[in-house]
């Protein structure tokens, strides 16, 4: 299932409720964030076991993990009682660290892993009574959704009207329902960087690198460059750097949760940083961002066998397309020719065009765009093989 913007997490869980409801009406929905390393399977499968009869009866039932730290960057979890089910006290916002030592003696508070074990129709209830306008933003784009390849995707315009809101803030803080379940295994939340650099091997000073990485007098650190680009520390203690192609992060590894701020930033500053990747995949395969100056912009292109881009037009560029292997067939007009790999065509501004690659092996190609507007906003699509309408940017 596609989400067509970010909502935060309570339209997906009634959603996925939603979807599970048409199948099975008591159905019970584990939802999971996808960040987390749970590596005892067997353990964690025991603790979704042991919740699975109050969830059946209505409960909803939530994960906690048994702190071993003044953890500040985790919600918690106060409980009441023993055994393998408790009861829910209350949920408590990241704290302080002085409050977070005093949950860490108490003994009976946990971690809030966010992950919740709860049958479809109840959840359906719930939302209806604690948040109708989600249930009914949601039940409407899942109403109008339509097939995507192997995926299915929600209306954008009903989506767009559900609250970005956290599951926690819209049902967990204010149900009654709500029971908790120990994990009985290991868990580590891959939520920032220092998360990341505790499950690395580490060399004999404290360091976790991946890619091309020189250190030199560097200790306790992580280093990755992700695009091949040679990466260098020198100096340096306690900290994170991630090189890309388009971005560079330098963090003091106790301030890596403050990287959201930036990432906020990014946004509202309408930075493409926040929102693609230099390679961004599409149905028809990918394409790459090279390089980008004042009126121009190069891009790699990869076609899979049979894969067709749109049949589309441009208001303010002109493309060029040079042929590096495989074999493009490329309209351009009322033309439409075969490429082979040093071949090449022009687009003029505003001019119908569409590339597919007819072969058996992927296409590459070289695109360079010349004009006054360059980003991907810029397109008129007028046929798509893939069901696809102008709201969707890029070819």
């Amino acid at each position: 299932m596609l989400e067509p913007q970010a909502r935060n997490t309570a339209p997906a869980a009634i959603v996925a409720a939603l979807m599970a409801a048409q199948k099975e009406e008591d159905a019970l929905v584990l939802l999971l964030p996808s960040d987390h390393v749970i590596q005892d399977r067997d353990g964690f499968t025991r603790s979704v076991k042991s919740g699975m009869e109050e969830a059946a009866a209505g409960q909803i039932i939530t994960f906690g993990v048994k702190p071993d730290a003044p953890e500040t960057g985790y919600g918690y979890i106060e409980t009441t009682g023993h055994g393998e089910v408790l009861d829910v006290a209350r949920f408590v916002e990241k704290p302080d660290r002085e409050t977070a030592q005093g949950y860490l003696e108490d003994g009976q508070y946990y971690w809030n892993a966010g992950i919740f074990l709860f049958q479809a129709q109840k959840m359906i209830d719930t939302f209806a009574q604690l948040a109708p306008d989600i249930l009914e933003a949601c039940r409407e784009a899942l109403d109008l959704a339509r097939t995507d390849l192997d995926f299915l995707r929600l209306d954008n315009d009903a989506f767009a009207k559900a609250p970005g809101i956290s599951f926690d803030y819209a049902i967990m803080e204010k149900a009654r329902n709500i029971k908790c379940v120990p994990l009985a295994t290991p868990w580590s939340d891959l939520g920032a960087w220092p998360a990341v650099w505790q499950h690395m091997d580490k060399d004999s000073e404290g360091n976790a690198v991946q890619g091309d990485v020189m250190l030199q007098d560097t200790r306790n650190s992580y280093a990755q460059s992700i695009d091949g680009k040679c990466l260098a520390l020198v100096g340096l203690d306690n900290v994170i750097v991630v090189a890309t192609s388009d971005a560079i992060l330098v963090a003091a590894k106790e301030h890596a949760q403050d990287v959201k701020a930036i990432t906020e930033r990014l946004k509202a500053q309408a930075r493409q940083e926040a929102v693609y990747h230099t390679r961004v995949y599409r149905p028809w395969g990918w394409y790459e961002g090279l390089v980008r100056g004042e009126r121009f912009q190069v891009k790699c292109l990869g076609v899979k066998p049979g894969g067709r881009l749109s049949l589309q037009s441009h208001f303010h560029r002109a493309e060029h397309w040079i042929v590096v292997s495989g074999t493009a067939e490329v309209t351009v007009g009322e033309k439409t020719t075969l490429l082979s790999e040093n071949e090449s065509t022009y687009i003029p501004i505003g001019t119908m065009h569409r590339l597919a690659n007819p072969g058996r092996i992927p296409a590459l190609l070289v695109e360079v765009q010349t004009g006054a507007y360059l980003d991907e906003d810029d397109i008129v699509r007028y046929e798509d093989v893939y069901g696809r309408g102008e709201a969707i940017a890029s070819s």
